[in-house]
């Protein structure tokens, strides 16, 4: 008879789940591979942490979202948000599947150029345009979303000395139910300022109105905030042309749809409560369909959907450092990875998988950064299997704003790497050295020389 081997005795809450020995409990199981590539190996070859994109999770969702309002409304194009992740390798995939480029500053306006955008297909949002910005824009033929009097004024000041003419949007924000309201940015619809600033523009031979933008909000969970948004847009389009006798080419909704994160406070996991893309979709496409536009003068959809497109194509895999005790009895695992690279933790409750196999036990923990800060926690309550020191782990959804919010602060940034349709890996983004930082420092001579 085999000697049984020792296990020492557990209290386990119980779980609604599958059964195992403890009893029931949410299910687990390891995440070894992204793409068909062993975590394992993409930690060996490239470091800990380490980014990680799924070039074809990225074509997935472009494509998926790009039926889904294509097949509900005859003129959609999409503008990737280059602000939500920068990356030249994840601009360029967007690119090749056809959306244009939407860009909130001049480093970004460059980086599209640099990615071979043509100018006449670059948006340029945002509130902080110079007038050397708008002149480059002007002369690439770009389409400028203006933001504020103040940038209009600039604008047309410019157009008049260099005797040129822009074509322009002015960006809206309104009530579509949905609060606090977005409305420092653009002009209010209900209290008449985008009445103003639209009738200045019209009034001022430099500047053609060919569009009308918004941007309500980020990770909405309500569709019907865009068939009101969609609505107030169709009805200033409608009295431009009742006014002035123009047509307007396009209407911009903005970015804003919910990923399949979690977020904190939220009762239900994300991926439950998000509205899909095809609810969008609908909601949009039969708010401008059923207004009453002539065929002809049916304007061109423009989407700027960037967290919804990359957040599940992202995945930041980093090791175990150490396990402790807290004060109140609480087990803390600390990761080798903080919220300075993980800039979502702050409002995501993000999935961690292990990457390897484990024991069936599990517990209520907290995952900790290494930084020394204490606000440096990637998660406050999660329920996992025990992590010993030097296993993998695997941070979900991490592709929007992490690689374009992180901060070099006590670590470096990691390797970025992607992983094509066939499989192979490719490094996107080198790891970050002293020489990295020390590279801009400059040190007074007076400073050079110290006697300790």
């Amino acid at each position: 008879m085999v000697k049984l081997s020792y296990e020492r005795p557990v209290i386990q809450k119980l779980n609604t789940g599958s059964m195992n020995k403890f009893g029931t409990r949410t299910e687990y199981a390891p995440f070894t591979h992204i793409d068909n590539v062993a975590v394992k190996d993409l930690i060996k070859d490239y470091g800990s942490p380490l980014f990680v994109i799924s070039e074809q999770q990225i074509r997935k969702n472009y494509q998926q979202a790009n039926r889904a309002f294509r097949t509900r409304y005859p003129k959609v194009q999409f503008a990737w948000s280059y602000k939500t992740n920068y990356l030249n390798a994840v601009c360029k995939v967007f690119h090749q599947e056809g959306a244009w480029a939407e860009v909130v500053s001049i480093f970004e306006y460059k980086k599209a150029l640099g990615n071979g955008v043509p100018g006449n297909k670059i948006i340029f949002n945002g509130p902080d345009k110079t007038e050397e910005d708008l002149e480059l824009a002007v002369n690439n033929n770009s389409l400028i979303h203006i933001d504020h009097f103040d940038e209009l004024y600039m604008l047309i000041e410019l157009l008049q000395r260099i005797n040129k003419k822009a074509s322009v949007a002015i960006r809206v924000n309104m009530d579509t139910g949905v609060y606090p309201i977005w409305d420092r940015f653009g002009f209010n619809y209900e209290n008449g300022q985008a009445w103003n600033a639209i009738n200045k523009i019209m009034s001022h031979p430099e500047l053609e109105l060919n569009g009308l933008h918004c941007h309500i909000g980020t990770y909405m969970l309500s569709a019907g905030a865009y068939g009101i948004a969609a609505w107030k847009l169709c009805d200033l389009a409608v009295n431009i042309k009742a006014k002035w006798n123009k047509v307007i080419d396009y209407i911009d909704l903005g970015g804003g749809f919910a990923s399949a994160n979690t977020l904190k406070g939220s009762y239900l996991q994300g991926s439950d409560i998000i509205p899909t893309m095809e609810e969008y979709a609908d909601i949009i496409s039969n708010t401008i369909l059923n207004f009453g536009f002539k065929p002809d003068e049916l304007p061109t959809l423009f989407l700027e959907t960037g967290r919804a497109l990359i957040d599940d194509a992202g995945y930041l895999c980093g090791s175990v450092i150490a396990n402790k005790r807290l004060s109140d009895g609480r087990r803390a695992t600390i990761m080798d990875f903080g919220v300075n690279l993980l800039f979502t933790a702050f409002w995501y409750n993000h999935k961690i998988t292990p990457a390897q196999e484990f024991s069936h036990h599990t517990e209520d923990m907290v995952v900790y950064g290494p930084l020394c800060m204490n606000i440096d926690c990637i998660r406050e309550s999660i329920n996992l299997p025990l992590l010993n020191k030097g296993d993998q782990v695997v941070v979900h959804r991490v592709g929007a704003y992490n690689m374009t919010q992180w901060m070099q602060f006590i670590q470096m940034r990691p390797n970025v790497v992607m992983i094509d349709t066939n499989s192979k890996v490719h490094l996107i983004r080198d790891k970050e050295s002293l020489e990295t930082m020390l590279r801009y420092e400059k040190l007074p001579l007076h400073l050079e020389k110290i006697d300790l």
